[in-house]
């Protein structure tokens, strides 16, 4: 009798901890990021009460994890909860800010950021709800493109990002990466951002490069140190520039200046 009742025991306690594993499972969704080379991300995920709660969170501090901040080690795909009590006051997963950033060189200020954006709700239209397929797993879509310019008076090049909404087709689309769920659709669920890299990278802004074979090459401006350096119909004289590395070039991208011979 005794061995039964331990038995019984022990399986009761073994269905419990299935069971809360599988609650838990249930009650987060997976951020799974599909990017080029070189590039990384961090989220910010936002609560609000949950729907039918007249409670406040003081100060709002709390409503917010952040998964991948520059204090955490990084981690390759992230686990999201869809609720969370802080201050006694139960929340839903509202919105979550992912932030896209490309890496150009070795610095910590050789990285350029956009956004992109998954909201979550009670309730959504249809049309308005993003879809999973069989596997549980639902995909929304951007396309970043780097833009050029040089910095400071020894003209640095740098690179900037901006990321737009793209739909399966390959289709661009106005805004930033973005989709919608509701609360229902997401437990145990994947959703993975893919990213794709514009083919061609760009000037920062018009008149200021010059389209030529190999590449672009920066306009002189009123001098080396003219942090503008605009065209203004002098398309003869260019002026040199420093990449991350030192290198010091004349055609971007298709530099191919020696390190060496440069110093």
């Amino acid at each position: 009798m005794k061995r039964v009742i331990q038995s019984l025991t022990l399986s009761a306690a073994l269905s419990l901890t299935l069971g809360c594993a599988a609650v838990g499972k249930r009650e987060k969704f997976t951020f799974v990021p599909d990017f080029p080379p070189d590039f990384k991300y961090e989220l910010t995920a936002n609560y609000v009460p949950a729907k039918g709660q007249t409670c406040t969170v003081p100060g709002g501090k709390g409503t917010q994890l952040g998964f991948n901040k520059v204090y955490m080690e990084y981690e390759a795909t992230s686990e999201i909860p869809l609720y969370r009590t802080v201050s006694g006051c139960p929340l839903a997963l509202n919105r979550v800010e992912v932030e896209v950033t490309g890496i150009f060189g070795p610095e910590r200020s050789d990285r350029s950021t956009d956004y992109a954006a998954i909201a979550v709700r009670p309730e959504l239209l249809e049309r308005q709800m993003g879809t999973f397929n069989t596997d549980g797993v639902g995909e929304f879509f951007g396309e970043c493109q780097w833009a050029f310019r040089t910095v400071g008076p020894k003209r640095y090049l740098i690179k900037l990002l901006t990321c737009k909404r793209m739909d399966e087709q390959g289709n661009i689309a106005r805004g930033r990466p973005f989709t919608a769920y509701t609360l229902t659709q997401l437990p145990g669920k994947t959703v993975k951002l893919k990213i794709k890299l514009a083919g061609e990278e760009l000037p920062g802004w018009g008149d200021t490069w010059v389209k030529v074979p190999g590449g672009w090459k920066r306009c002189m401006g009123k001098g080396i140190e003219d942090q503008r350096g605009y065209c203004n119909g002098n398309y003869k004289d260019f002026s040199s520039f420093r990449m991350v590395d030192e290198r010091i070039c004349t055609i971007y991208p298709g530099c191919t200046e020696d390190k060496d011979e440069t110093k």
